[in-house]
């Protein structure tokens, strides 16, 4: 088995959805590419990828963002599981989540998808909800506005003040994760925001 962290950011495929609040996992993984110096390709398995490192002689991490919509994102996230022999222990998927604030950050491995059907794909499609989640608070959507519309909209004004240092904050605690394990990101990453 290889030494080798996959990381995914969800997100749906286009132009009209990249700065959107659903897109926010890809977002945070555009930052952390920047950091290890990988640029996204093209991959067989249905996903752009980009590799690279933290650090020399660190565990390589596999950037990928699915080229499909995010209710479909399971099978190409398998696909990179076995092509890259990573177990689900060392996924790591990075997404929007409404029930926390937003400027939120939280960590943990396994458990439901909450509605989240990006996250209920993955399991389906790895046979497991084992893989690390980095849950990046978006908050919910304001009056009567329906939660599909609201997670398909672009962050406000207020929230794109403060946007940049979530996305750093999220990119350190994959960082945390693979260097430190879930506990101590955790520890580090809980309770704080960015602001």
């Amino acid at each position: 088995m290889s030494d080798a962290w996959l990381i995914v950011g969800l997100g749906n495929p286009g132009p009209q959805y990249e700065a959107t609040r659903h897109n926010v996992g890809q977002l945070a993984l555009d930052v952390l590419a920047d950091r290890i110096g990988g640029r996204f390709a093209a991959h067989k398995t249905g996903a752009r990828v980009a590799e690279g490192r933290t650090m020399p002689g660190g565990p390589k991490l596999v950037l990928a963002k699915s080229n499909g919509y995010m209710n479909t994102s399971g099978g190409p996230v398998s696909a990179l599981a076995k092509y890259f022999d990573v177990p689900a222990e060392r996924i790591v998927v990075l997404h929007d989540d409404l029930d926390l604030p937003f400027d939120a950050l939280k960590l943990k491995q396994g458990g439901g998808h909450g509605g989240h059907n990006g996250l209920r794909d993955i399991a389906k499609a790895l046979g497991t909800p084992e893989f690390l989640r980095v849950r990046i608070g978006i908050g919910r959507p304001p009056g009567q506005q329906d939660p599909a519309d609201f997670v398909l909209r672009p962050f406000g004004k207020t929230e794109r003040d403060t946007l940049g240092v979530l996305l750093e904050e999220a990119a350190d605690a994959v960082e945390a994760l693979v260097d430190e394990g879930l506990l101590a990101a955790q520890q580090r990453f809980h309770g704080r925001t960015g602001r």
